[in-house]
């Protein structure tokens, strides 16, 4: 068995990481070097502004620094006298009106303080005077920073794209793998019921084993069933119009001769006949089938499964509740999982199975509509329904 640590799941999430990491690192390196040598240009912008002001003429010393002044188009600059008073208009921040948008720029130097102090300049005059030069990241500055943040969100995308696509994919084996294990059992099932229908025939010409011959019949015809609800898992089956009534009293009444003389199947139809559910007949059966199964599992031998059904807008709701012991919580997000169970035997499938025909085959909805431990539990199928 290949170690966990030697999946490639896992060397593509360190790859991603050390990528990630590495962008991280060198982007802030290079973040940390842009912001010092805009530092240093700001400095020499102060410099040269300071020339400027105190021009004595020169008029080729003048044309550099003035060149120098007109060269900064990244860096936003707010100027301020000494008690923080802006002058002038900002640099590189828009068409800001230092009067109109006074309250805006004041937000700006704060937030330009918060970040670092000022560059100072003090002009020799009577008295000296002040300059305070505040100033922001630019938008080189603010791409490199916040570029490792984007590569981190992109490589996450694809991580999550990656997994998804893995996950169903797995998904989708693991369907063909259901089905064809479906498959086999049917195939493998047909030999020996085959031969117990044999069986049942020599039986039903004993007049003495006419009762056993029939009750055999029916077990036979059922494993018949069974084996017809398997063969046809992975297919899509054809769809009929009709009333599901009579199908659901079937199912009762044969799980009522398969039950504790303690408990209680009822059934309520309390819907009109005239509404009709498009189903296939077969696989119905079977999902209201292992419902009660599932209940009388609950119940251990004692207490009451009502099977309801009542129609509204067009759809047909069917209820099966139960007094059982009830789903704990933890449980209830995991009971419709292939091979989730809490009994010590089975395959963890029933649920599972009887979501999958519900709402892949029938385009419909199977829910767990309540559980309370110690009270009982509620699931719900809901089907679209058509009236006559």
């Amino acid at each position: 068995m290949i170690p966990a640590w030697l999946n490639w799941r896992t060397w593509l999430a360190v790859l991603a990481i050390v990528i990630v990491t590495g962008t991280v690192f060198y982007s802030q390196f290079l973040a940390r070097k842009i912001a010092a040598d805009e530092r240093a240009y700001v400095e020499l912008w102060k410099e040269a502004v300071n020339y400027n002001i105190q021009s004595t003429g020169d008029d080729r010393a003048l044309e550099l620094t003035s060149r120098i002044t007109n060269q900064n188009d990244r860096i936003p600059i707010i100027q301020t006298d000494a008690q923080g008073n802006p002058i002038g208009s900002p640099i590189n921040m828009g068409a800001l009106d230092p009067i109109a948008d006074s309250t805006y720029i004041r937000q700006k130097i704060a937030e330009f303080k918060s970040k670092r102090e000022p560059i100072r300049l003090v002009i020799e005059s009577d008295p000296p005077q002040v300059i305070l030069f505040y100033y922001g990241d630019s938008d080189l500055l603010n791409q490199v920073k916040y570029y490792p943040l984007i590569q981190l969100a992109i490589v996450g995308l694809f991580i999550f794209i990656t997994l998804q696509s893995l996950r169903t994919r797995h998904r989708a084996q693991q369907n063909q793998v259901w089905a064809g294990m479906a498959k086999e059992t049917a195939h493998q099932l047909g030999t020996p019921v085959s031969s117990l229908e044999a069986w049942v025939e020599m039986l039903k010409e004993d007049p003495d084993q006419q009762k056993l011959a029939r009750e055999l019949g029916k077990d036979v015809s059922r494993l018949r069933l069974v084996s017809d609800r398997f063969g046809k898992i992975g297919s899509k089956p054809q769809l009929e119009l009709m009333d599901i009534t009579p199908i659901i009293d079937g199912v009762v009444e044969y799980m009522r001769g398969r039950s504790s003389d303690k408990v209680q199947i009822r059934f309520e139809p309390g819907m009109d006949k005239n509404v009709r559910v498009p189903i296939s007949a077969t696989l119905f059966e079977w999902v209201i089938e292992n419902l009660i199964r599932n209940a009388l599992d609950a119940l251990d031998g004692v207490g009451a499964i009502d099977v309801s059904m009542s129609y509204a807008t067009g759809q047909v709701f069917v209820d099966v509740s139960d007094t059982g012991k009830g789903i704990a919580v933890a449980h209830q997000k995991k009971i419709f999982e292939p091979g989730f169970s809490t009994k010590k035997r089975g395959w963890g499938l029933g649920l599972s199975l009887a979501k999958r025909i519900v709402e892949q085959y029938h385009g419909g909805q199977l829910v767990l509509a309540s559980s309370e431990l110690g009270k009982g539990t509620r699931f719900r199928i809901v089907l679209n329904a058509k009236t006559a």
